[in-house]
């Protein structure tokens, strides 16, 4: 499984949700960020304990970068919007899509921005499922 560098959500993930994601309100520039809230979001899903993987197959990866990407909120406008487009280079990389209209792609975002922390393993539960729901072959 291929894994997701700082450099790829910088000039994909970020690039990508600042010129196609507008909307009313601006994303700021990439080097805005808040230090090392990012690098913690893309490398969470890789961790090891003991040889034992925490997040397991793509969706589990795929679900915790998600949900990590809106609720640690590393930039300080538009992490919806970034996470979004995260995922979905994510899934790319790794032959994978959503198909999934990007509205309700949005409305998901913003329920999961809305959950509570302490609700947090039912959320990544309902992000793996929906990813399931959606998840296709994408043929590079």
């Amino acid at each position: 499984m291929k894994a997701i560098s700082l450099k790829e959500v910088e000039y994909v993930a970020h690039s990508l949700a600042k010129k196609t994601m507008k909307w009313d309100e601006p994303i700021p520039e990439f080097n805005t960020r808040f230090p090392n809230k990012l690098e913690s979001c893309i490398i969470t899903p890789f961790l090891k304990f003991n040889n034992q993987v925490f997040y397991k197959g793509l969706n589990g990866k795929a679900a915790i970068l998600f949900y990590l990407m809106i609720k640690n909120h590393p930039f300080q406008n538009g992490n919806k919007r970034i996470a979004i487009m995260t995922l979905l280079y994510f899934l790319y990389k790794n032959g994978k899509w959503l198909n999934i209209s990007n509205h309700d792609l949005y409305n998901f975002s913003l329920s999961i921005a809305k959950s509570k922390p302490t609700s947090r393993e039912k959320t990544i539960f309902d992000i793996q499922e929906n990813i399931k729901k959606y998840l296709i072959n994408f043929e590079v």
